[in-house]
């Protein structure tokens, strides 16, 4: 890397908040000179408080509720996990609700009013099914808090004070830990009411904290960040008019989750979550059990303790703030390391206060533990959505509620085992295993997080670069693939290929058995994703499209090994070849005439199943769907593999007939002879990597490469 180079990733890093000093500006004064103000934290935070009003009544009054409905820690543990599941399901059709244009200011706004009428209507169950219906009904409104509060709070502020905004919303968070059970507390003690009077009073309280949120909005995505990486790549011209429009190539809900979890960082934090969760929700569950039966405190004694540990949690946040941000700015992969340090440091105290047999000592390791963890979630939010574009952050966040949940469910069922052969306590201080273990898959990712920083940086740049250079009239091949790297679980096949084709080419990809030929069309037709790289289809990035969308922007692959259907006949197999082209029968119809107009030995076979058809047959029919579909690049695997010479002449004529025809072709061929009778310009493969690139008659001389594939009387084959 050359100085200049790592200035510009220098600059790009601190766009970011990274500056690889420990240093934090005044967040005052980062405020001021950007002229922002803390409503929007406080608003959300107030959300994140009214959402835990439900919540934390719930694991308070359990052992009331419990007694007054004739329910079982079992009926209660279980009522538990459905309304994880829709903790877990509620993020992600939010998440794609936001990126389909609903504000995601309202739609935090209009969950938080949906939770408040939840926590009224608690009061009111009668019994197993109904609690758990507005269990389920909270889970689902709850979760615009995981998929959207983060990702709103980093678009509402300036990566310089990100950390201490996100300790900041914690607090407030946080600090309805203390509200919530201190309210019950009071409301029980004070007033004297039932568990159902309790619930009406906090979601009275709940209603009117929504409504202070009105004046939230949605300031759009990336406007202290991508935005900026994107301005200073190129002037942000709009593209000419192509025949390929926006929302052909734009990343589908389901398509960005595959993107998300090919991010290393991401998969490591997500399987951290996951152990997480066997943690957090468990704990939750029967933590109230243990405060009540060993330490004999009722629901006032259990909401004072709860408030008690909640505010020291507060405290640890407001501490936490500058330092997380002099962490993170000096490098993310620290604030990953710590992140897993504070998890590990956690869970032993959680377990020290399982089995401590003094209550002082007891309440000091619980407020320490917990504390530790309020600031997990600061840590990993900075770390993981500053790896993200703006555009896919409520995706991101929305999988992290999602790896929770589904740790939360193995953990409960885990721990009612334990509980039933080691007590409480024992179940408690079990937490230890998982906790430990989700540390140390937390403080591994350290190593990953700078390079997928960097990464998302050169996506961005990349992006409006080629953008900036269409504007301006500049040249844009066809299909550029650049440093694509794939691998099949830790195999890796393919390592930083680079392949350009221009439009109309007829290109050759030479290489021996195994050398990723075939797997680098597959990442081209989107049949396979590539951990790293981009693919370019026109300027436009389809690395992550799915195949069946890249081939309605005309990229179509014939596969090795005959692609046909064996029990379908000629003609069903080019009807399901032609389903691409829709509903007009008479397009699909002229397209199988031309087909088999162009292979008569199809025509004369055109009722036989394929099955029963020779290699070279099943080849042609093959080669029929590229006739039918007229793409702009067809990928053709292995033409020759096995066939006779003359039906070799047949296909490799169609070939040029096809590319005459305006589609640009890329051909895989072991046969050096075939390939080079037919290219204009190929490229050879060894071990993965591209090892040549040129004119047809300039590899010939390259005895070095070919030597691989020269029968032993040195003929080319």
């Amino acid at each position: 890397m050359t100085t200049e180079e790592a200035e510009v990733d220098a600059t790009d890093r601190a766009l970011l908040g990274v500056t690889g000093r420990a240093d934090a500006p005044p967040l005052r004064s980062v405020l001021r000179s950007n002229r922002l103000g803390y409503y929007p934290v406080f608003a959300l935070g107030i959300l994140a408080v009214v959402d835990q009003f439900q919540g934390y009544a719930f694991t308070v009054l359990t052992p009331d509720i419990s007694a007054t409905l004739g329910i079982g820690i079992g009926a209660i543990a279980a009522a538990r996990i459905a309304q994880t599941f829709a903790q877990a399901v509620s993020p992600l059709p939010i998440a794609a609700l936001a990126r389909h244009r609903v504000g995601r200011a309202v739609l935090c706004i209009a969950t938080g009013l949906g939770w408040s009428i939840v926590t009224l209507l608690t009061g009111f169950v009668g019994g197993l099914l109904a609690l758990i219906a507005v269990l389920v009904v909270d889970g689902l409104t709850t979760g615009s808090v995981g998929a959207l509060h983060y990702p709103l709070l980093t678009d509402s502020y300036p990566p310089q004070g990100r950390v201490r905004i996100f300790s900041l919303y914690n607090g407030v968070a946080v600090f309805g830990s203390i509200l919530s059970p201190l309210l019950v507390a009071l409301l029980s003690i004070t007033l004297l009411l039932t568990w159902r009077g309790v619930f009406l009073a906090l979601g009275a309280l709940a209603v009117l904290g929504s409504l202070c949120t009105l004046r939230l909005r949605d300031p759009g995505y990336g406007t202290w960040d991508t935005k900026v990486l994107r301005a200073r790549a190129a002037e942000g011209d709009p593209l000419p008019a192509d025949d390929v429009r926006a929302e052909q190539v734009q990343l589908g809900f389901f398509e960005i989750t595959q993107r998300l979890l090919l991010i290393p960082t991401l998969r490591r934090m997500y399987a951290g979550y996951l152990v997480l969760g066997m943690l957090l929700i468990p704990f939750a569950t029967f933590f109230s059990y243990f405060l009540a039966d060993r330490w004999n405190l009722d629901a006032g004694g259990r909401g004072f303790f709860f408030a008690g540990i909640a505010a020291a949690s507060v405290v640890g946040l407001l501490l936490f703030g500058k330092r997380g941000e002099q962490v993170f700015r000096s490098g993310p992969g620290r604030m990953a390391r710590l992140t897993g340090y504070t998890l590990g440091v956690a869970v032993v105290f959680l377990a020290l206060g399982a089995w401590m047999p003094w209550f002082a000592p007891m309440v000091a390791c619980f407020a320490v533990g917990q504390t530790l963890i309020a600031i997990l979630a600061p840590s990993i939010g900075i770390v993981m959505l500053s790896i993200v574009v703006s555009e896919f952050r409520p995706i991101a966040s929305a999988l992290s509620g999602i790896a929770v949940a589904a740790g939360a469910v193995a953990g409960t069922i885990l721990l009612s085992g334990i509980d039933s052969r080691f007590g409480l306590a024992g179940a408690i201080g079990s937490l230890l295993v998982p906790g430990i273990a989700g540390a140390l898959i937390m403080a591994s990712a350290g190593s990953l997080v700078e390079p997928d920083m960097d990464r998302m940086i050169a996506e961005v740049k990349e992006e409006e670069e080629i953008r900036h250079e269409v504007a301006t009239g500049g040249h844009i091949p066809l299909l550029a693939c650049r440093g694509i790297q794939f691998s099949y679980d830790q195999l890796q096949v393919l390592f930083d290929v680079d392949l350009v084709v221009e439009e109309g080419e007829l290109v050759a990809l030479l290489g021996v058995n195994g050398a990723g030929k075939s797997t680098l069309l597959n990442v081209i037709s989107g049949l396979a994703l590539p951990q790293r790289g981009t693919v370019r289809f026109k300027g436009h990035d389809v690395t992550y499209l799915d195949a069946e969308r890249r081939l309605g922007l005309g990229i179509a692959q014939v596969p090795g090994g005959r692609g046909v259907f064996p029990p379908l006949s000629v003609v069903d197999n080019l009807r399901v070849y032609g389903h691409t082209l829709g509903r007009d029968k008479r397009q699909v119809d002229r397209a199988i005439d031309a087909a088999l107009e162009a292979f008569p030995r199809l025509a004369e076979r055109r009722n036989q199943r394929a099955m029963t058809l020779s290699g070279g047959e099943q080849q042609m029919l093959a080669m029929s769907k590229a006739l039918m579909l007229g793409p702009r690049l067809l990928l053709i695997d292995e033409l020759s593999l096995g066939l006779a010479p003359i039906v070799v002449s047949e296909l490799s004529e169609m070939v040029r007939v096809i590319n005459r025809a305006g589609a640009a072709v890329v051909l895989v061929e072991q046969s050096v002879n075939v390939a080079l009778s037919l290219v204009e310009r190929c490229y050879f493969m060894e071990r993965g990597q591209i090892r040549f690139e040129g004119a047809p008659g300039d590899l010939v001389e390259r005895g070095d490469l070919l030597r691989a594939v020269f029968l032993g009387d040195g003929v080319l084959t």
